[in-house]
């Protein structure tokens, strides 16, 4: 079980495993995946596998296909050159996002992720609203948080002090570390942060140099890099899909592309978990119901008013909220109209 240990395969999954169903099949793990297709790793290299049509079939949603960090049943054919994927390990975590746009669906981004990597640049990257919408989903998904600030090299020592001490205001209990990618002292303090065996999720916005810095933690030039705009300091999507590799230290990293957009569907626990100071108050609100928003006795605009939540996380908390209750109410009414044709289909083909 070594090989499958180093693609981190431990005592939880070990636990997990179904007998029944894993007589005659190897577990594997995404890797990668494209679109449709997928590459799977049992620790001997990697193979091409493609979904089983039952597995097609009872699909419903794409919560249900596998992602890159999924651990996956597997029958091997053809010399182990080619799998067949037939049913997904219990998922210890889940990343996911709302679908880019109007379209009301999740996006996975990566499975069984102990540590959530945010990433921002110390430039005009730098965005407290945006990193508490990843903390949201992050926290939603019970997976720890780790704050990397790139480009360390724009700043003095202590303007990036300042920058952190503000991302302690909104996360006390934050992870933060900054770095440089044309350091490469940086870059093995960067590695050190990594445990053997752990996964870890590359997440931030085009620009921030994730791809960069996934190249000087493999020392090597596998993945593109695109030029950042003057103007604005963006670059554009270095990573078209979604890949796990594991560094020289033993830690697995999942890259994944940069998003311009940063959708929740469903979040309380999400919340909950990085507007503490809120979530605290709305114990103590005058109705179960309150929205935070115009109510007498509602305990959190009186925080509001007082000074003990700052505006602007209460303006941030207030957007994501009505956000995700909209995205929930349409998400719940989407796969009710799916089930209602899924029933409909199923009794016409009999």
């Amino acid at each position: 079980m070594q090989l499958l240990d180093n693609l981190g395969f431990d005592e939880w999954f070990a636990g997990n495993i179904d007998s029944v169903k894993y007589a005659g099949l190897i577990p594997a793990r995404i890797i990668s995946v494209n679109k449709n297709s997928y590459m799977v790793s049992s620790g001997n290299g990697d193979v091409y596998a493609e979904l089983t049509g039952r597995f097609l079939f009872n699909s419903e949603s794409s919560v249900d296909f596998p992602t890159v960090g999924d651990w996956v049943y597997t029958q091997m054919f053809d010399d182990e050159t080619l799998a067949v994927i037939h049913e997904i390990f219990p998922r210890k975590s889940l990343l996911k996002r709302k679908t880019s746009r109007k379209k009301i669906e999740h996006q996975l981004i990566a499975a069984n992720v102990d540590y959530a990597i945010i990433m921002q640049a110390l430039d005009s990257n730098f965005n407290l609203r945006r990193l508490e919408r990843y903390l949201v989903m992050i926290n939603e998904s019970n997976i720890a948080p780790v704050i990397l600030l790139s480009k360390s090299d724009l700043l003095s020592a202590d303007e990036i002090a300042a920058k952190k001490e503000e991302i302690k205001k909104i996360y006390p209990e934050a992870e933060i570390y900054s770095f440089s990618n044309n350091y490469q002292s940086d870059i093995e303090g960067v590695k050190v942060i990594l445990k053997p065996a752990r996964t870890y999720c590359l997440l931030g916005s085009s620009g921030v140099g994730k791809t960069t810095l996934l190249n000087n933690l493999i020392h090597q030039d596998l993945y593109k890099t695109q030029p950042i705009r003057e103007k604005d300091g963006r670059g554009k999507h270095t990573t078209t899909r979604r890949e796990l590799i594991v560094i020289d230290n033993g830690a697995i990293i999942i890259d994944s592309p940069g998003m311009r957009e940063l959708g929740v569907i469903s979040a309380d626990s999400g919340l909950s978990g990085t507007f503490d100071e809120i979530a605290e108050l709305a114990e103590f609100c005058k109705y179960e119901d309150c929205t935070h928003t115009i109510e007498k006795g509602c305990k959190v605009l009186e925080g509001v008013d007082n000074g003990t939540v700052s505006r602007d996380r209460y303006d941030n908390y207030i957007k994501i909220l009505k956000e995700t209750r909209y995205n929930e109410m349409s998400y719940y009414e989407k796969k009710q109209k799916d089930k209602k044709f899924g029933k409909f289909m199923h009794n016409y083909q009999k």
